[in-house]
């Protein structure tokens, strides 16, 4: 882990996802379309929804695209009945990876999931063989510089599990899964507005990748992510430029 910083790889991160903006509607308008057909269309009593509904917003999707996409899922308007499916595998050197899909064609799923990995190097895994290595969480990351004291006073009275400062000054903010919105609407009305915000898997443990095996690895996460199926993507492995 020698060098490896928490706030260069999220500005990593989230640099790749603005640069693929345009599949970001997509996939939100699914996720909204199957929270709402799971736990019904009231945001105030499906977190899940809740926190896909926050997200459309943050990414100025029009409010006539979301009430489409909740009337699809309860069943309102006519809609593709998506299933959620999940893959494990293996990336470069055996780094963990979870594909979280929507879809409406297993078979396809599957058969693109395969080949994305299989083509760069990587291999599909059974049923639990790496899910053990991860948390189900929210996360909260906030830039260095953030007054550790007040996110800590925040965050931990809004009901946090934890929250961690690294190295390099960044800090984060782990929260349950279902009350990840109620703590993350609590920091923003304290001031306290997250560089990055999500439920996530997060792994237990990180490996860093850095030279020809990061290119590697970068190209085996960036083909399962320009999969239509895939809408998420969870992997052990830290990519460093």
């Amino acid at each position: 882990m020698a060098g490896h910083s928490k706030w260069a790889n999220i500005q990593h991160r989230k640099g790749r996802q603005d640069a693929k903006r345009g599949k970001i509607f997509t996939k939100i308008i699914k996720e909204i379309t199957v929270a709402a057909r799971m736990s019904g269309g009231d945001v105030n009593m499906n977190p899940r929804l809740r926190a896909a509904v926050a997200e459309a917003k943050e990414e100025n999707m029009p409010a006539d695209n979301i009430i489409r996409a909740i009337k699809k899922g309860t069943g309102e308007l006519e809609g593709v009945n998506y299933e959620e499916i999940r893959y494990e595998g293996y990336g470069i050197n055996g780094a963990a990876i979870i594909i979280d899909c929507l879809t409406d064609n297993k078979q396809r799923a599957v058969m693109d999931v395969r080949h994305a990995l299989s083509k760069h190097g990587g291999n599909l895994g059974t049923d639990g063989s790496v899910v053990f290595m991860f948390k189900h969480c929210g996360s909260l990351i906030y830039e260095p510089g953030t007054d550790e004291d007040k996110v800590m006073e925040v965050a931990l009275e809004a009901g946090a599990e934890d929250v961690v400062t690294d190295e390099d000054g960044s800090i984060e903010v782990i929260t349950p899964p279902n009350d990840f919105m109620v703590i993350k609407e609590a920091m923003e009305a304290a001031g306290l507005k997250a560089v990055m915000a999500e439920v996530t898997m997060k792994p237990n443990m990180e490996t860093v990748f850095t030279g020809d095996d990061a290119v590697k690895m970068q190209k085996i996460l960036d083909a399962l992510d320009d999969l239509d199926d895939v809408q998420d993507v969870y992997t052990s492995a830290v990519i460093e430029d």
